[in-house]
């Protein structure tokens, strides 16, 4: 099953920002030159990007339960215990959040995952390792859909 090019782009850049991996590695596995991924990498900003993912999922979820805490003992002080329309909307907001941060699986995630099973595969068994891979891209591929 061919990638096409918006799918290869988003595969690859999938691999960039949650990979350690070498360009030349992702290119292959994607199946493009690496001055293809290299102006892709330059275009989408891709640098910046992975920059800013050193903010992990975890931390993002506990920053947004600090802020949902801060907000209900701040109502809870006053006399009227009520939340107003606003914080009501703000909590809202703020458990929907952390809601989809704790339950929905990311491309990163998986491809994490399908890291760590390849490798444990891959001690024992290289060719089969090599199927499990080309399963696991195909996988993230239909995620990307």
């Amino acid at each position: 099953m061919a990638l096409t090019k918006a799918q290869a782009k988003e595969f690859a850049k999938t691999l960039y920002v949650s990979e350690n991996m070498h360009q030349k590695v992702i290119a292959e596995r994607v199946g493009v030159t690496e001055k293809t991924l290299s102006r892709w990498i330059v275009d989408g900003g891709w640098k910046n990007l992975k920059r800013s993912l050193i903010t992990t999922k975890q931390n993002q979820i506990s920053l947004l339960y600090d802020q949902l805490e801060h907000l209900n003992n701040s109502i809870a002080e006053r006399e009227n215990k009520v939340a107003t329309s606003k914080e009501a909307d703000v909590i809202i907001k703020l458990t929907g959040a952390i809601q989809k941060l704790e339950t929905e699986t990311g491309v990163g995630e998986t491809v994490e995952v399908a890291k760590k099973i390849i490798n444990l595969i891959q001690q024992e068994d290289l060719e089969l390792a090599k199927k499990v891979t080309t399963y696991c891209d195909v996988l993230i591929q239909t995620m990307i859909k």
